[in-house]
């Protein structure tokens, strides 16, 4: 039986916030077919804040066979109607805006204000996917020869599994749930185990806005592997959207490959931050903290390698140090705190971790470098005399380290800048057309000059090299869930 949609009571949400710890299949919230749960855990406090539901491989199973059986209606509903319901899922997230955000802090642990932020990302791609989803385009032209007539359209590549990570629990998983049925798809969303419950508020938030039943699910397996190479060999699955590491994501890449599923795929980044000689030193380290400390360091487009020319690299250093020593760390439900808790003790170990091993090859520590045994924190640190291709350089950190390497000569710094397998992003500050030439060498398929934030909904996200495959967001991203069919038609 269906369960009822909690009632949301904003008033007392920051006592006794709605949570949804239990499976969707089919249009309904259940328990898995095995009764056995794994705890969420608050990585501020350390504490269990919840239960949620674990999924079978016979779960997962069945929700494809539900995002199957909803295709054939789901793709023919109108594009209008489609519409409406994600625009609806848009007000129904704006209206709960905080409650949203305080459920992302609750099982993410980030600052209350990146939470809020990654609210208002995440509810606007429904918004412009709503958009989206009434502009598909097509073609219909004479053939050169005058023989037929060519007749290009889009359909929707059908039943799609999203597998999305923990850093932003609601982003990736609207970035990929809002075109998916914008195009038509039916879907199956597989959060990250450690946020389940800002997933499961999304999809609540979609059955609210009239989701019929089947055309989304949301599964939580344990253990993960075996239950999404299950589903990847159903035949009804046709698309895999993933965002995670480079390592997982070569391996779902190959079990992808035996059915021959398309893939996108948002990988690993290693983000260089790249600082020119004659930057605005101020403007660049109000940047870099941006681009730095943005999710805590816990983003995939988190400025990671710093190259600082030598002349400005002393006055860079200083004013990093004094603004990172400033930030205010502390449980990221009390809002005035700017750097919350990592996602977990052990993501807080990797980057203590990586810090040790840094200082031991030869780094400097500026400031920050330590650890809570209270909770996943770990301080805002700015590590000097760095040295390109020295473990934490070749390493995606995803947490409040800032590791500065110094270089004499731009063309050297393009070359650093480009010396690794990723290329998401990168950064580049200095005197607008320097800076634009040397965004016009670095390979990432997305580069900010003088600033330090680029995710749009509106804007094509994706990278080069080994840190993806497609785009989400902009137009780009619905067609990710579309395929092409040509109709010939006689003269």
């Amino acid at each position: 039986m269906t369960t009822e949609a909690p009632v949301i009571d904003r008033q007392n949400a920051s006592q006794n916030p709605p949570l949804r710890t239990e499976l969707y299949i089919a249009g309904e919230w259940r328990a898995g077919s095995a009764g056995r749960s794994f705890a969420v855990v608050d990585p501020a406090e350390n504490a269990e804040i919840a239960q949620f539901a674990i999924a079978e491989e016979s779960d997962c199973l069945a929700a494809v066979d539900a995002a199957e059986a909803a295709l054939p209606a789901w793709s023919a509903t109108p594009p209008r109607v489609r519409s409406e319901i994600l625009r609806r899922a848009y007000d129904i997230l704006t209206a709960e805006r905080e409650l949203f955000a305080e459920i992302i802090v609750r099982e993410n642990g980030k600052a209350f204000a990146d939470a809020l932020g990654e609210a208002d990302y995440a509810k606007d791609f429904f918004r412009w996917f709503a958009e989206e989803a009434v502009r598909v385009g097509g073609d219909f032209r004479l053939s050169p020869s005058g023989d037929k007539t060519i007749i290009v359209t889009h359909e929707p590549i059908g039943v799609s599994l999203l597998v999305t990570p923990w850093n932003f629990p609601a982003a990736m998983a609207t970035r990929k749930l809002a075109p998916a049925l914008a195009a038509g798809c039916t879907t199956v969303l597989k959060p990250a185990r450690e946020t389940p419950l800002t997933a499961a508020y999304v999809v609540d938030a979609l059955m609210r806005a009239g989701v019929p039943s089947g055309v989304v699910n949301l599964v939580t397996p344990a253990p993960t592997g075996p239950a999404v190479a299950a589903m990847l060999k159903h035949p009804a699955v046709r698309k895999l959207s993933f965002t995670g590491s480079t390592e997982v994501g070569r391996v779902l890449l190959a079990e992808a490959a035996e059915n021959v599923v398309s893939s996108s795929m948002e990988l690993g980044g290693n983000a260089p931050f790249v600082v020119l000689p004659g930057a605005d030193v101020d403007k660049a380290v109000a940047g870099a903290m941006i681009a730095k400390m943005r999710n805590g360091g816990s983003a995939c487009t988190a400025a990671n390698r710093f190259y600082v020319h030598r002349s400005v690299h002393d006055q860079f250093v200083t004013r990093m140090s004094d603004a990172m020593s400033q930030l205010r760390m502390g449980p990221g439900i009390d809002r005035s705190n700017e750097l919350g808790a990592l996602v977990s003790t052990g993501e807080r170990d990797k980057v203590a971790e990586l810090v040790e091993t840094a200082l031991a090859e030869g780094a400097r520590l500026e400031v920050g470098g330590g650890a809570s045994d209270a909770g996943a924190f770990y301080d805002a640190t700015v590590l000097t005399g760095v040295e390109h291709g020295s473990t934490i350089n070749q390493t995606e950190i995803f947490g409040p380290v800032s590791a500065i390497v110094v270089y004499d000569d731009v063309d050297e710094a393009v070359r650093m800048a480009n010396d690794t397998i990723y290329g998401l992003i990168a950064y580049v500050y200095g005197q607008t057309g320097e800076a634009l030439a040397v965004a016009k060498r670095i390979d990432a398929g997305m580069v900010a000059v003088n600033r330090a934030v680029l995710s749009d909904p509106a804007a094509p996200f994706g990278g080069m090299k080994q840190s993806g495959l497609g785009r989400e967001g902009s137009s780009e991203g619905i067609l990710e869930f579309l395929e092409e069919k040509y109709i010939g038609v006689e003269l």
